[in-house]
C-alpha cells in the first residue's frame, strides 16, 4: 500500500467541519466515538440504518456474545446499549445522522473530506473513519419459490424478536454459525426446534457445536428443505427430505428460519479510490490508515495480513485509527494518549 501524504486544512465558515466523521454506528464505530471523545475530537456519525448497532441490531439483536473481554456472556442488544452509553459518556456532543447511506467521498481543494449521502446531504470532516462492518447486506436466499412466497409470513432470515418464538415449533435451515446460534437461542423457549443441514458436519464454533450436542434440538444432517406450506397468510408446515434416499418428512411449523447467512457488498465504496481486498474489505496498515490520506478503516470492513474478524479486534482497531487520526489532523498531538486510568474525567 502506498504511503499517505499529509494535507493542510483551510477553515471554512460556509460549512460545518468535524474533526472526524465516522461512517457506521455498530460496536466498532461507537467505540470510535468514545475514543474520539477521549481525544477531544468533534465527531459526527453517519449510519445507513435507523438506529445504532449495525449488524448486531439489524440481524442478531437476540444473539448472545461470548468473546468480548470482560463479558462472560452478553446479549447483542445489551452490548450495543453499553457501547452507546460509553460513547455518550466520553463524547456527549456527537452528532448522529441516521438513515443515510454515504454514496461518495472526495477531498476538496481546502483539504476537507466531503461525504455525500443518498439524500444529497453533504458532510465534512478533517478525517474519516469507516466502520461499515460487512457493508450493505442481504440474505443468501435458497432457490425455493415456496420459501420466497412466505418471506415475512413465518419465514425469516434472522431472529430479531426472540420472545415471539416462545412455545412455537421452529424449523431452522443451515450449517454455519448463524443456524447453530439461532437453534441454541430458541431451544430454551420454543416448543420444538428442528435444525436441518444438507451435509454431515457444521461450520460453526467448536463451543457452539458442543452446546448443540447437549441440547434438545432435533439435528438432522443430510436433510434439505423441499417446500413450505400455509394458508397464504402464515406458514404451518414444511416438507424436508433426506438427500441420500429422497425420503420426505412433513413437519408442523410455526416459523422457518433460514440461517443461510448474508452476502455483503461495499457498494459505492468500491468507487472511492480505496485499496480493496477481494472486493470485500478496505486495505489498511498498522495505523488503520487507508491509501487515502486522512481516511481510516476499522472492524470487519478493514483488512490487513493476519486479520481476524471479531468484535474485540474491531475495538482495538478503532482506538488505533482514532488516535492516529488525531495526530494526523493535529500534528502537535501524540498518537498515544496515555492510559485512560491516568486521565481525569468530570
Amino acid at each position: 500500500m502506498r504511503a499517505v501524504e499529509r494535507v493542510g486544512f483551510v477553515v471554512s465558515a460556509e460549512r460545518e467541519i468535524f474533526d472526524i466523521v465516522i461512517v457506521g454506528a455498530g460496536p466498532t464505530g461507537l467505540f470510535g466515538v468514545f475514543y474520539a471523545g477521549m481525544r477531544g475530537m468533534r465527531t459526527k456519525v453517519i449510519e445507513a440504518l435507523p438506529e445504532v448497532g449495525g449488524q448486531l441490531a439489524a440481524l442478531y439483536p437476540e444473539k448472545d456474545i461470548f468473546d468480548v473481554a470482560g463479558f462472560p456472556r452478553v446479549g447483542a442488544k445489551k452490548l450495543v446499549e453499553l457501547c452507546k452509553e460509553q460513547a455518550d459518556q466520553a463524547n456527549p456532543e456527537t452528532t448522529y445522522v441516521m438513515g443515510q447511506r454515504v454514496e461518495s467521498l472526495e477531498r476538496l481543494d481546502d483539504g476537507t473530506l466531503q461525504l455525500i449521502t443518498q439524500t444529497g446531504e453533504h458532510h465534512y470532516g478533517k478525517s474519516v473513519l469507516i466502520t461499515a462492518g460487512i457493508g450493505a447486506f442481504e440474505p443468501n436466499r435458497i432457490p425455493n419459490e415456496t420459501a420466497r412466497a412466505y418471506e415475512n409470513k413465518g419465514v425469516f432470515y434472522s431472529v430479531i424478536n426472540r420472545p415471539q418464538y416462545a412455545g412455537k415449533d421452529v424449523l431452522i435451515v443451515g450449517g454455519g454459525d448463524s443456524a447453530v446460534d439461532y437453534s441454541l437461542m430458541l431451544e430454551p423457549i420454543a416448543n420444538a426446534v428442528t435444525l436441518i443441514h444438507r451435509r454431515d458436519g457444521f461450520r460453526a464454533h467448536e463451543e457452539s457445536l458442543r452446546k448443540l450436542a447437549e441440547s434438545k434440538v432435533d439435528v438432522r444432517t443430510f436433510y434439505e428443505l423441499r417446500s413450505i406450506g400455509g394458508d397464504g397468510e402464515w406458514v404451518n408446515e414444511a416438507v424436508i427430505f433426506d438427500n441420500r434416499t429422497g425420503e420426505e418428512t412433513k413437519l408442523h411449523v410455526d416459523y422457518v428460519v433460514l440461517g443461510t447467512g448474508f452476502k455483503a457488498s461495499l457498494g459505492n465504496m468500491l468507487h472511492w479510490g480505496l485499496a480493496i481486498e477481494n472486493k470485500k474489505q478496505i486495505v489498511t496498515n498498522s495505523k488503520g490508515e487507508t491509501n487515502i490520506a486522512g481516511v481510516y478503516a476499522a472492524g470487519d470492513v478493514a483488512w490487513y495480513p493476519g486479520k481476524i474478524r471479531l468484535i474485540a479486534t474491531g475495538f482495538g482497531e478503532a482506538a488505533t485509527a482514532v488516535n492516529n487520526a488525531k495526530a494526523y489532523i493535529d500534528p502537535g498531538s501524540a498518537a498515544f494518549p496515555g492510559h485512560s486510568s491516568e486521565q481525569t474525567h468530570k
